[in-house]
């Protein structure tokens, strides 16, 4: 039997994921079949397909490429229809070059926008050569339930094979019954964490909130993303804290120089929906805009009866639409995003960036920080449509008891005392392939069925 073409390198495989795949396991991500050419048009020239789809896949990509232009901190909607780059460059976001992963040339990734209702195709264009942080990606779109389109969600080595450098995957899946905000990143190991994240946002043109606020663009997205001054897989399992906070993909590090930093504009009078999304991959921050409430009216895609506060803590991969009114003084502002641990505090603008109102001037602000009086509370979060909970609404009154105890060792976490061990095929393909139960899936003694934790 001759080999077959790996479609990711052995090198790219993370000291847990060092399982070697099964020849089954290699032939099946491969998908090494013929097919015809095609050329697409891509927003950074034009490029060849070669061979036919395997779920998605294309292979043997290359393309005659416009010089790509390398930036951060800038919005511009695309989407819902949409090719997407994946390329290593240099950036420096804090002042600190480095090389990172990017979508589109660009940290973080590009805003992807679309309706309820859309059929979302991101054609995910792997040209990634750095090894050290991976030459195989996915993007998990996180979030989106992916109703029947569960291959598309994007875990490495659970839904799908891992896409090769020089290769495409077309991520094809609609939003029904699902507008709010939402991100996008790799899932791939320690991936996104060099830079391989973004923002993503589904647009309800019959939002029931719509009265609340007069502004709601690519320019009313607020990321928070930690910044690691060196790569995820040379650096320590465990950081102490990172290196920057960045704000819309500009920050500042300690002792570093006065980089820019970024600059949210609004115009007196108006009221602005902004989208916050934790990109982050570790700490929470605790959220602050001196001198303005926060009134939240979406928390994680879901509507929610407006709650007006003055401070937010906000958990890795959370998201929360607030809606800011422009109704003081005409100057600048201080946003803060204060880490749990790390580089904590604000001297000289790091975990900052800076609320700019029309007709201010362009310098930094002055204002201070005052004790926060009403916190965000979740407790006191309440959905706009209080859709029923399954089950009966009393104490045990659940379809299904799990119990899940989750204990971490210092340097692998467990649930039920068992860690995570990559399948050596993807689970989906597995099923697909014609596995029937839970006792048919590889690897056999890491697999467990919902009854098997019934408490």
């Amino acid at each position: 039997m001759s080999r077959t073409r790996l479609p990711w390198d052995a090198a790219d495989m993370t000291l847990s994921q060092s399982a070697q795949m099964t020849l089954q396991g290699l032939e099946a991500c491969s998908g090494a079949v013929g097919g015809k050419n095609r050329r697409r048009t891509g927003p950074y020239g034009e490029y060849t397909v070669e061979g036919s789809d395997f779920w998605g896949y294309h292979t043997h990509v290359s393309r005659k490429v416009k010089a790509l232009g390398l930036f951060v901190g800038v919005y511009a909607g695309i989407g819902p229809v949409t090719d997407l780059h994946i390329v290593n460059a240099d950036i420096a976001p804090d002042g600190y070059t480095r090389a990172a992963v990017l979508a589109e040339g660009t940290f973080p990734g590009p805003l992807i926008t679309g309706n309820m209702g859309d059929n979302f195709q991101i054609n995910v264009i792997d040209e990634l050569t750095n090894g050290t942080m991976l030459k195989t990606t996915t993007i998990h779109w996180h979030g989106v339930f992916q109703h029947g389109t569960n291959w598309a969600d994007g875990p490495a080595f659970v839904n799908q094979c891992p896409i090769a450098s020089g290769n495409s995957f077309l991520y094809n899946f609609e939003v029904s019954g699902q507008a709010g905000t939402f991100w996008y990143h790799s899932h791939l190991s320690t991936q996104y964490c060099d830079g391989l994240r973004g923002p993503l946002v589904v647009y309800d043109p019959n939002d029931p909130n719509l009265s609340l606020y007069d502004v709601d663009n690519d320019t009313t997205v607020i990321t928070l993303a930690d910044w690691y001054h060196t790569a995820a897989r040379l650096g320590p399992a465990f950081p102490l804290g990172s290196d920057a906070t960045l704000i819309n993909g500009l920050g500042r590090y300690p002792a570093g120089n006065n980089s820019d930093l970024a600059v949210i504009s609004v115009e007196s009078g108006k009221r602005y929906r902004f989208r916050l999304v934790s990109l982050s991959c570790d700490p929470n921050y605790n959220f602050t805009i001196d001198g303005h409430d926060m009134t939240i009216i979406e928390v994680d895609t879901v509507n929610t009866q407006p709650l007006t506060v003055d401070s937010l803590q906000i958990f890795a991969a959370q998201r929360y639409s607030f809606v800011l009114n422009a109704n003081q003084p005409v100057d600048n502002y201080w946003i803060r995003a204060n880490p749990n641990f790390g580089n904590t505090g604000f001297a000289d603008g790091i975990n900052s960036a800076i609320l700019r109102y029309v007709g201010a001037p362009e310098q930094q602000p002055t204002t201070n920080q005052t004790q926060s009086t009403s916190p965000l509370n979740e407790f006191d979060l309440r959905p706009l449509d209080n859709a029923p909970a399954p089950g009966q609404p009393i104490a045990g009154g659940v379809d299904l008891a799990l119990n899940l105890a989750f204990s971490f060792n210092g340097t692998n976490f467990f649930i039920n005392g068992q860690n995570f061990v990559p399948p050596t095929v993807p689970v989906l393909l597995q099923i697909l392939s014609g596995a029937q139960s839970v006792q048919d899936l590889l690897p056999r003694k890491h697999l467990r069925s919902a009854g098997q934790l019934h408490d």
